[in-house]
């Protein structure tokens, strides 16, 4: 049984994260760090976005930003200035570049590139199996996903926000690169809440996403078919594709701190980091690593880093009404961008705001369908 001080389970974006604190901090300096992932993460394989009022700590990394956002439905559509907000891309590439340069050069961090088969929760540690090899620690931080717990479960609906992108390339201008589309449900719905994401780079670079938030999976040609029909819409035809990708984030209110033990967190979205109603991961990795890092320099029991929020409480019933009223899902959103205060929206869904701005977005959505489900709640 070989010991370390600290293990960090998963080697994507919370985990490197964290790794990344315990780096820059020298509390840390003389413990031993174990990150154990099968896959060595360095290339380009995801993008993410968030939205920052200011300079923010990875600013160095942002490769494009946004003031405005764009967002459509059948019957209206509007361009919306986000001041004093900027919507923030980093690609994935960079993020791995910039933290694995400052962790390969910590001799108390090491990489492990095996399969973790095994978390064993102990009374003062964790056992922690892999295919070749057996380690015990003080504190392990797990973002591997365990899929069973939450899909098995019938309490809490599981959606997904579910895409494929494609980055693709025109001969000519054809994009506004100050607006990036956040929402366009104009595209056909077909019973669920579909739309197109656009994040133009430049006046002739873009990444088209066709997103769902819905139960179920399509199969891959059915979201490029909804790409290229967006695309001649837009008379968008003379292109190049450059790069796809492809995801599947799960939204659902499930307690996934519930699985946390003294000496075992769960991070990342496996831990409950991604925003339950929106899909939104990297800026709550950001905030809650960084709390993390205070907690282990006091010594305090992991089971209770997570604390209850009535954020958990309105994702819980927008995420039933979702569920329930798939195919209504654009309009929901759309009113959210049109009847409130875009500032108050993105601080809401920041997590930051007091109960007066809660009641402002609260009054966007239809009363009678948030009222069914919170009865519906209260009574079971």
């Amino acid at each position: 049984m070989n010991h370390v001080d600290y293990i960090i389970s998963g080697a994507g974006a919370a985990g490197l994260m964290l790794a990344y604190r315990m780096a820059n901090d020298p509390f840390f300096d003389h413990r031993s760090i174990l990150i154990i992932d099968p896959i060595h993460r360095n290339e380009e394989d995801r993008t993410w976005c968030f939205w920052e009022s200011d300079v923010g700590e990875w600013e160095e990394i942002v490769s494009k930003s946004w003031d405005s956002i764009y967002v459509a439905h059948s019957s209206s559509h509007k361009k919306i200035p986000i001041a004093p907000y900027r919507y923030k891309m980093i690609q994935s590439k960079d993020f791995y570049d910039k933290v694995w340069t400052l962790l390969k050069s910590k001799s108390n961090i090491q990489f492990l590139q095996e399969e973790i088969k095994e978390l064993i929760p102990r009374k003062e540690k964790v056992e922690v199996h892999t295919q070749k090899s057996k380690y015990e620690a003080s504190k392990v931080f797990n973002s591997i996903p365990n899929f069973i717990d939450y899909q098995t479960q019938e309490k809490y609906p599981v959606l997904q926000q579910h895409f494929v992108g494609w980055f693709i390339e025109t001969d000519e201008s054809s994009f506004d690169e100050t607006t990036a589309t956040f929402m366009d449900f104009s595209i056909p719905q077909e019973g669920n809440t579909r739309f197109m994401y656009v994040l133009p780079f430049s006046k002739n670079e873009a990444l088209f996403e066709y997103t769902l938030f819905s139960k179920d999976l399509l199969s891959f040609d059915h979201y490029e078919k909804g790409i290229k029909a967006y695309l001649d819409h837009k008379g968008i035809t003379n292109y190049k594709i450059n790069r796809k990708e492809q995801g599947a984030i799960p939204m659902t209110a499930y307690p996934f701190a519930s699985h946390n033990s003294s000496h075992l967190l769960h991070i990342g979205t496996n831990g409950g980091w991604t925003k339950a109603s929106t899909g939104y991961t990297f800026r709550n990795c950001s905030k809650k690593t960084k709390a993390l890092i205070d907690v282990l320099k006091t010594g305090n029991d992991l089971k209770n880093f997570n604390k209850k929020s009535k954020f958990e409480f309105y994702d819980m019933l927008f995420l039933d009404v979702l569920a329930s009223k798939n195919e209504q899902g654009g309009e929901l959103f759309t009113r959210l961008f049109n009847k409130t205060d875009i500032r108050v929206l993105l601080k809401f869904l920041d997590e930051d705001t007091n109960f007066k701005e809660d009641l402002s977005i609260m009054s966007a959505v239809p009363p009678l369908t948030f009222s069914k489900a919170l009865l519906k709640r209260l009574v079971t």
